[in-house]
């Protein structure tokens, strides 16, 4: 007996990611979750150098301005609720001192634009259609700041240019890194504050224009895994939510990391993330007696198992 409809889904069979692997994580917060999971197993990793990005056109034009290096200026900053914050930045990035402010946005832009160039996959996760306008400046924000809402208009954006968005980012990145493959999902997390049918309307928009971007794009290193899908028909059930009923939880998301690992991670990749995993249990094993024999021999084994690993690949440390 059948108790959930199951995604089909095959394993990648080429460019796939391994511990030699660069991958550059950029989006919703459901990049992050993912990105941690990169993180805890020791691959090559960075995500989202300027905070969480929800729609496509604010991640376009982070990506064109790491590119290009065009650094921010105190014009482009805004004093609100006693802190200093940039309407393209998420709020983890503000400071008390615009000199603060400026300098980590600049030094985010020489970060970005240095793994750009070297990132062998670039995974984007586009979380809501929905953008907001900056009346001031008549430009797409990627975060109000909690500015006041008359400040701003609420737009969705088409299908055809969330596609031109997606175009432009493949573009932009594949001028400086012509084999850099793209991985597209949509991100599980529902945002509800939009509305019911808006949120439904809004993840439909990016899935038709992703889809529209891979038509054009055959067989051209840009791919798409289906996060949303498995959140939506295989994980059909409140107890896979956090305690919001928004954003999946845990369990959620180590179901879905073991669906992305079965079809992007090498077979080596794959046991070299067991043999990580096993060692961050032990890093974290708080022993009764730290002084003892047993305890010594078991730090004795640890560190040669790290040493073994670290051998094969110098860039994973503990």
């Amino acid at each position: 007996m059948k108790l959930l409809t199951q995604i089909q889904l095959d394993k990648q069979p080429h460019n796939q990611i391994d511990y030699k692997a660069n991958v550059l994580l950029l989006g919703s917060c459901f990049s992050e979750n993912i990105g941690d999971k990169f993180e805890y197993f020791k691959f090559q990793s960075k995500v989202n150098p300027f905070g969480i990005q929800f729609h496509p056109l604010a991640i376009e034009n982070l990506i064109t301005r790491a590119i290009t290096k065009d650094y921010y200026s105190e014009t482009e900053l805004v004093f609100n609720n006693e802190q200093w914050c940039c309407l393209e930045a998420h709020s983890k990035l503000n400071a008390v001192s615009k000199e603060v402010l400026l300098n980590t946005l600049n030094a985010q832009i020489e970060a970005a634009h240095h793994y750009l160039k070297k990132s062998s996959h670039i995974i984007i996760t586009l979380g809501t259609a929905w953008v907001y306008r900056y009346i001031a400046t008549n430009k797409i924000v990627a975060n109000c700041h909690k500015l006041k809402q008359k400040e701003f208009i609420k737009e969705l954006l088409s299908v055809e240019q969330i596609t031109a968005s997606l175009e432009a980012i493949v573009s932009l990145v594949r001028h400086v890194n012509p084999k850099v493959n793209f991985i597209f999902t949509v991100s599980p997390v529902r945002h509800l504050k939009d509305g019911f049918i808006e949120n439904t309307q809004s993840k439909s928009h990016l899935v038709a224009a992703i889809h529209s971007l891979l038509s054009h794009r055959a067989k051209s290193r840009c791919h798409y895994f289906p996060s949303y899908e498995i959140v939506m028909d295989e994980l059909r059930d409140y107890r896979f939510y956090a305690k919001d009923m928004v954003h999946p939880n845990e369990l959620a998301i180590d179901y879905i990391w073991g669906k992305f690992k079965y079809v992007w991670l090498t077979e080596e990749a794959l046991k070299i993330a067991d043999k990580v995993a096993a060692i961050q249990a032990k890093i974290a094993h708080r022993p009764f007696n730290p002084n003892s024999v047993a305890h010594q021999q078991f730090c004795d084994k640890l560190q040669s198992e790290i040493k073994d690993i670290q051998n094969k690949y110098p860039n994973i440390t503990f």
